[in-house]
């Protein structure tokens, strides 16, 4: 049987956890690679830690050739980056960017971003107009199958605190089957349930996925 690595950019996040955990326990990867900036330690032993230095070419890419599908996740917030538009830039939009680059590079076969329901390039909010620029340099990348992700609010628990998501969960989630479909809360185990799905596919093309698409793909 052909190896097959899945590679996680993300890993420590909510969405990037869970696709730890859920691939830790797929029989369709032999191989699972995590990517991070620090030392982080998983419960099972047989996944391979890559810790880099994302600004390294050569580390970057050494931690993505072999992988034939990649999951990336990755994502900040303003509190973490004091506000500095530059600081979250290099990590929304230059590490999933430079992520794909690389799989094309090195002949991965697949994909998968989480982006951002509402995601376009030419908002005026600058969340979402970067989340859209990340959608359309991908359009430009030569990669068998790209495979984009755009939840609304995430539910499921998080490592960090957030006070606003959780007061902001608090009034959507009783009011949500009012919602038009893609703007509906989704758990982040659903989403990471999805996007396996999908790499285990690994359909030719470039693909959005919203509420809907995420639902039927985490089969629910």
């Amino acid at each position: 049987m052909d190896e097959k690595t899945a590679t996680v950019i993300g890993a420590t996040g909510l969405i990037g956890s869970q696709l730890v955990e859920l691939l830790g326990k797929d029989d369709y990867f032999n191989s699972i690679r995590v990517v991070v900036r620090r030392q982080v330690s998983f419960n099972n032993p047989a996944i391979d830690v890559r810790i880099i230095d994302f600004a390294d070419n050569v580390a970057f890419r050494a931690a993505i050739n072999g992988s034939t599908a990649v999951f990336c996740a990755v994502g900040t917030t303003q509190k973490k980056v004091k506000g500095d538009k530059n600081a979250y830039r290099k990590v929304d939009y230059e590490i999933p960017v430079h992520a794909a680059e690389l799989c094309a590079e090195t002949d991965c076969q697949c994909y998968l971003l989480v982006s951002s329901v509402g995601a376009n390039s030419k908002s005026n909010n600058f969340y979402l107009r970067l989340k859209g620029e990340v959608e359309d340099a991908l359009m430009d990348i030569k990669i068998e199958s790209v495979n984009i992700f755009r939840p609304s609010m995430l539910l499921g628990e998080r490592h960090e605190f957030r006070t606003g998501e959780l007061l902001g969960k608090a009034l959507v989630v009783p009011l949500s089957f009012l919602f038009p479909a893609n703007y509906r809360p989704v758990h982040g185990l659903t989403v990471a349930k999805a996007m396996i799905a999908a790499a285990r596919k690994c359909i030719t093309g470039y693909h959005v996925c919203q509420y809907r698409e995420i639902i039927s793909l985490a089969g629910q």
